[in-house]
């Protein structure tokens, strides 16, 4: 099982909980229609990685976001993590109907940071993604259109949230092509103080 740690203590989660189409500028840049309930779906363990890894035949994207750790059916940590998206592969399988799996649940997806204890003010919550030192997303809660204690609330009315487990809470406008080399750096406000970074060289 692939682990994540907070405040340096392990968790192995039996799943991460993602939601797309959260942000409305980025339903616009991908031209999709606005949700009326929230868009989820699953990555499962074998996604997580501590590496970006973009070297395969096929095109890979970033997608930065707010990530929750959840114990006892709360939250207790924050992180930042990074989808990693076949677009292409996605698009067509969008087109067709199909699920997002073979797009969005490949091995080494889910890319995270370390994640710190938090609790306080959603509201109060935003993300900065560099690549090569250019920032290429911001957002945070308050331009979510579904909050992340309404995301936790409604993702259990059909799932179990075990200890460890993590929800990614929607990437903003920004998302582009990853190649080998490029410099990442994901930080994590709480209004103007850091909260949390991560950083990664692709491979």
């Amino acid at each position: 099982m692939k682990s994540i740690c907070l405040d340096d203590k392990k968790f192995y989660p039996s799943k991460i909980v993602c939601i797309g189409r959260n942000y409305v500028d980025h339903i616009k840049e991908l031209d999709n229609e606005i949700p009326k309930e929230p868009v989820i779906f699953i990555k499962p363990n074998s996604a997580i990685s501590k590496e970006v890894h973009a070297s395969g035949k096929e095109s890979i994207h970033y997608e930065g976001e707010i990530t929750f750790l959840v114990e006892s059916g709360e939250f207790k940590g924050i992180g930042f993590g990074i989808d990693l998206t076949k677009r292409e592969i996605q698009h067509q399988l969008k087109k067709k109907g199909l699920p997002w799996e073979r797009a969005k649940s490949f091995d080494k997806s889910a890319v995270f940071s370390e994640f710190v204890s938090f609790k306080g003010e959603f509201n109060q919550l935003r993300l900065e993604f560099y690549k090569n030192d250019a920032l290429v997303q911001h957002g945070g809660c308050d331009l979510m259109l579904n909050k992340p204690d309404f995301l936790l609330n409604e993702s259990k009315k059909f799932l179990s949230f075990e200890d460890g487990d993590l929800l990614m809470t929607g990437t903003p406008k920004g998302v582009g092509e990853l190649r080998p080399g490029d410099k990442l750096v994901g930080k994590i406000f709480k209004k103007a103080q850091i909260l949390v970074m991560g950083s990664w060289t692709v491979i």
